[in-house]
């Protein structure tokens, strides 16, 4: 009988004895979260002397807080006396819970935890802090592969709430409902996840970056305009920041990674322009170039100054919902000085401004000249996604025109953008700009983790927020943007690109027909 069908397995892992094996910054952060909840902790490094030189880090920072005033000198003390570190892991044999947070290769940690079946108690449980390797091929060989878990936490661990509580095929849910439990215990924010390539945090995230990378590679903007069109869109920082703030080498690696686990599919496909840079050796900040060069202020923009626009002698405000109504609040205001407002028209399906015959569009999915071409307007230029409302004054926006464009409208578009309110960034007449068609795949590759069970809506949401700070969980964009434009948008996409990269998730196309059905609110 295993120990998973004891309706006792596994007990509370409440205040338990546990062993944390590897002390790098992963390793010891979870030491420290473990040791500061009450539990005995046992440090074990493969390198000698490693766990100890992680203690003494560990005092020294925590001294550093005592000193700030942010930790008393009795929980300092306290935290200190509870880890042990620990030359051999049969010191450890009477662990109730293991983490392993070592190198990521599959074949090392599966001879870790099987060295481990020799030593802890049937009922300890087992958790890999692994980033990317699948729980379940771990577990592959072990005489009790369902007391096996992952329990990914995000760095700095102390600082972090996010917990990927990560199931594999053979992982008993009591174990998953134990570490879920405990993470919680922990002051931390457990999210359950199935075990598939990158979890929930790291395939969600891919189209940040991958984005970005393809309106690069495509010389639609420079890495300045496209990093400040995102962080506009509320992201703390823009994808080419993050990855020389990452490294390009490990964003590379873990893309990578998940694009072979998942059968080389296309929506994963690593960059050419990220894999020069790493060929070259320019790997971000840690190597004092990427993108940008540091130290420096590369991500400075170029000032752009736009007079006022021309008088018009008629406007109209298009579409319905709260862009629109943004639009035309912001034109009220601009046109307040000729003394009259524009007009509005809510059923013509697309959003913008009307301006003496010419269109400010919001993007759609099409380049701003095959709108041109299709609706017979000469003058069409296209704006981004504004996803924060009311716009406050500069808002970084994107645009772009379309080719065929009279020279006045060239000059008028900008214009107009500016007077509500905006800071426009002109970028190559590309489908979908930057911040709208970003926000649609992540929207996507969402959809999908929940339409395979990864992970719930919720659950969606909650990790990407908390395991990387974004402004708003995939659905909760969603809420704010309606699922049959979400999907027009990514099927423009793909028109325009002929490949797989932007196939509308199953998900997301039941959700739209349903809408159009009344079944869904």
């Amino acid at each position: 009988m295993s120990a998973a069908s004891d309706s006792s397995f596994p007990p509370s892992l409440q205040g338990a004895p546990l062993l944390v094996v590897g002390a790098g910054i992963m390793g010891a952060g979870i030491a420290q979260v473990a040791a500061q909840a009450g539990h005995p902790v046992w440090l074990h490094d493969a390198r000698e002397g490693a766990a100890a030189e992680a203690k003494a880090r560990l005092a020294r920072s925590l001294d550093a807080l005592v000193a700030k005033g942010r930790l008393s000198a009795e929980a300092l003390t306290q935290t200190l006396a509870r880890i042990t570190p620990v030359s051999a892991l049969a010191e450890a044999a009477g662990a109730r819970l293991v983490v392993e947070a070592i190198v990521e290769k599959l074949d090392v940690k599966r001879a870790l935890f099987r060295e481990l079946e020799g030593l802890v108690a049937p009922d300890c449980v087992l958790a890999t802090n692994t980033s990317s390797i699948s729980v379940t091929a771990i577990a592959n060989g072990l005489a009790h592969p369902e007391r096996l878990v992952g329990m990914h936490f995000f760095n700095p661990v102390p600082l972090m709430k996010l917990v990927e509580v990560v199931s594999g095929l053979q992982t008993a849910p009591a174990v998953a409902e134990a570490i879920f439990a405990l993470s919680a215990a922990w002051g931390k924010t457990p999210v359950h996840a199935k075990s598939t390539p990158g979890f929930i945090v790291n395939r969600i995230a891919r189209p940040y970056y991958a984005e970005t990378l393809a309106l690069l590679l495509e010389q639609a903007a420079t890495p300045a305009v496209l990093d400040a069109c995102l962080r506009a869109a509320g992201f703390r920082m823009g994808p080419c920041e993050l990855m020389d703030l990452i490294g390009h080498d490990t964003n590379f690696s873990v893309t990578q990674s998940v694009y072979e686990a998942n059968f080389f599919d296309k929506r994963f496909m690593p960059s050419l322009v990220q894999r020069e840079l790493v060929d070259g050796g320019l790997l971000g900040r840690k190597s004092g170039r990427g993108f940008y060069a540091y130290p420096d202020d590369g991500a400075a923009l170029p000032v752009a100054v736009h007079g006022a626009p021309d008088t018009a002698g008629a406007v109209t405000v298009h579409g319905e919902g709260p862009i629109a109504d943004a639009l035309a609040q912001a034109a009220t205001v601009a046109l307040a000085d000729q003394g009259w407002g524009p007009a509005r028209v809510t059923d013509s399906g697309w959003t913008g401004l009307e301006i003496d015959g010419a269109r400010l569009m919001l993007t759609d999915g099409r380049p701003a000249s095959q709108v041109a071409a299709e609706t017979g307007c000469r003058d069409v230029a296209l704006f981004d996604r504004p996803v924060r409302l009311p716009v406050a004054p500069g808002t970084a926006l994107a645009w772009a025109l379309a080719e065929g464009a009279s020279p006045a409208w060239r000059v008028q578009a900008p214009a107009w953008l500016a007077a509500l309110g905006f800071a426009p960034l002109p970028l190559a007449d590309v489908p979908g700009l930057v911040v709208a068609r970003t926000l649609a795949m992540l929207i996507n590759e969402a959809a999908d983790a929940v339409l395979q069970g990864v992970c719930t809506p919720e659950g969606a949401d909650a990790a990407m927020k908390l395991g990387v700070n974004y402004p708003a969980g995939p659905f909760e964009w969603l809420a704010a943007w309606r699922a049959a434009e979400v999907a027009a948008l990514l099927d423009a996409l793909d028109a325009h690109h002929r490949g797989e990269r932007y196939r509308v998730s199953p998900w997301l196309r039941r959700r739209v027909w349903a809408r159009q059905t009344g079944d869904a609110a």
